[in-house]
Order: C-alpha cells, then structure tokens, then sequence
C-alpha cells in the first residue's frame, strides 16, 4: 500500500529530479545543496539504516531530538516512509535520534538510540559515544540507495502528533499536517522556528512541486542570499 509519504518521495526523484529540492545553510559557511534524486537517495538510506538495522517498521515510534537541520528532516521522512510516528515533543517512543547521545542510554527506555552528528562533513560521531549507540554519520551511508519496505504501511497509522495537540494519520500528512504554498514555490524556511515549522513547510512546499531553503539560526538572511537562492516565498 502507497501513502503520501512514499508518494512524495517518488515525485522527488521523477521530475526535476536534478534541481534543488533542500537547501541548508549552517554555521561556519556550511551550504549544502540536495537534489531532488540526492535527498531521496539519502531518505532511502536512513530507511534502510532504520528497517535493517533497527527492526523498525510501520506503527513504530522514532523521536527526533534534534533542532531544524537538513539531516532532521531526512530523518522525519525516512520514518515516514517506513509507516512510523515521528515524535517531536518527549513524548514516548521505541528509537530516539538526538545530537546528545550522552544524555541517553539503554536505560532510557529505548530500543535503539541513534546518534546524529549535524556538522554537514562529519563522516563520524566526533569522540566515543555510549555502548550500543548507533551513529549514524558512520552507518547511513553503507545501506543501499532504494528502499523497499518489508511491511506494507498502513494509511490510517498515526504520522505525527502537532505541538497543538492534533495527531495526523498518515493519509492527511500532506493535506492536513503540511502548509499550503504555491506551486513551484521556492521558500525560506527559518530552523529558529523549530522543527516541527521546518517540517510543515518543507512538506507543503515539495507537496506541491518546490523547494526549500533552511537557514541556520546564527546564519544571517541577507538581501543576497535571498537573491541567490531565488527565494520567491516566506
């Protein structure tokens, strides 16, 4: 079974396969720039990490502690696409993936703990992290380019939980959770506005066939980089 989720991710790597679909600029002059083939390439990726290493599957919850960031949002649509809930309060979850893997261990009522280094060059965790720990920068890019699931998802399982208290099933995750925008938009997307924010519009902005700039907190937003980036929404 389909859902809006594998959907998109489809018309990313189809049309326009090769323009820019996720633009993040981070601290230290960090740009990075990911086709719509790239990012699916790396969704891909995370699923497979997730499925094959992990035992996810559709039902399952993942938490992302984590800010805004291009690696959360990749994250936030690999489990979407295996069927999952993404939980972005402390809510209870099965997987958490955080950039503060100190602070949590086995203990912690998790079944795996995901550590995600967020500097766009990191190969690897910068240091040792707790036992069992997976990091992800070492791990996501041995797993393979096309993802396909084990277990069919199911339409009516819960996506994610808004910090307005509304739970969004998978089916209306692009019509009920995602901004509306214009076609083909080309929208700055602040990170200091949170991840939740991020997500709602970068879903609504690919929903309908755009592309989006993520820009750092401590990342200035000039009249250049605008023009730059061809900005055209806010």
């Amino acid at each position: 079974m389909s859902i809006p989720a594998i959907d998109l991710m489809t018309a990313l790597r189809s049309g326009h396969s090769t323009s820019p679909r996720l633009t993040w600029y981070g601290p230290d002059a960090e740009r990075v720039e990911l086709s719509g083939r790239v990012l699916d390439n790396w969704v891909a990726k995370t699923s497979n990490l997730l499925q094959d290493e992990l035992d996810a599957e559709p039902g399952m919850r993942l938490r992302l502690d984590l800010p805004a960031h291009w690696k959360s949002v990749i994250l936030a649509l690999a489990a979407w696409q295996l069927g999952m809930e993404v939980v972005l309060d402390s809510g209870d979850a099965e997987l958490l993936a955080t950039h503060s893997p100190e602070s949590a261990n086995q203990e912690s009522g998790f079944d795996a703990v995901i550590a995600v280094p967020l500097p766009a060059l990191a190969m690897r965790w910068p240091g040792e992290l707790p036992p069992g720990v997976v990091d992800f920068g070492a791990e996501v890019r041995s797993h393979g380019d096309v993802f396909m699931a084990h277990v069919d998802p199911e339409a009516s399982g819960r996506a994610v939980m808004s910090a307005a208290g509304t739970a969004h099933v998978h089916s209306d995750l692009l019509t009920g959770f995602a901004a509306a925008h214009d076609a083909g938009v080309r929208l700055l997307v602040r990170a200091a506005d949170g991840l939740e924010a991020a997500l709602v519009q970068a879903l609504g902005a690919w929903h309908n066939d755009g592309s989006v700039v993520l820009v750092h907190p401590d990342v200035k937003v000039t009249d250049k980089l605008l023009s730059d980036e061809r900005v055209k929404g806010a």
